[in-house]
């Protein structure tokens, strides 16, 4: 079974997080206290728990942390949050995957590298919506086309 976290910010966070509703997997993470988000509070329909900080990087840092891999979807250089995610997976010493979606892999190598690591817990992170316009959409759909049902990530005969 696969699980995704994010910590529920506009963009990839999002994207990771209606994938999973849309596939009927296993979601969460943590989020700031009080579900902030630059579009206001998160919904509820996001499984998230709150930390006690209201700051992005204690919830980067935690969903890192609580995860058996970290995957950036990303478009052009790492900045900002999703720097310090990658930094985060560094420094944790977690496995990490950095997917640019200027240039996407075909979905079935990180669909591959996710079943190599036998990855349960995957953390899903990458910029806003408002750094990055339309992100969503396109994590959207690589997302749904590495995790397409009937893919059993993480487990023999993943793919």
């Amino acid at each position: 079974m696969v699980r995704l976290v994010s910590g529920g910010q506009t963009g990839v966070d999002r994207a990771a997080l209606d994938v999973a509703l849309a596939l009927g997997l296993d979601h969460g993470g943590w989020c700031p206290r009080g579900r902030c988000a630059e579009d206001g509070r998160i919904p509820p329909r996001y499984r998230l728990r709150e930390t006690p900080d209201a700051r992005y990087a204690v919830r980067t840092a935690w969903n890192v942390r609580d995860a058996d891999a970290t995957l950036i979807l990303a478009h052009g250089p790492l900045r900002g949050g999703t720097e310090l995610t990658r930094r985060q997976a560094l420094a944790q010493a977690r496995r990490l995957l950095v997917v640019d979606l200027v240039r996407p892999p075909d979905p079935a190598r990180v669909a591959a590298w996710l079943a190599a690591n036998r990855v349960a817990v995957l953390n899903v992170a990458g910029p806003r919506e408002s750094g990055r316009p339309g992100i969503h959409r396109l994590a959207f759909e690589f997302l749904m086309n590495v995790l397409r049902p009937g893919q059993r990530i993480g487990q023999p005969g993943g793919r």
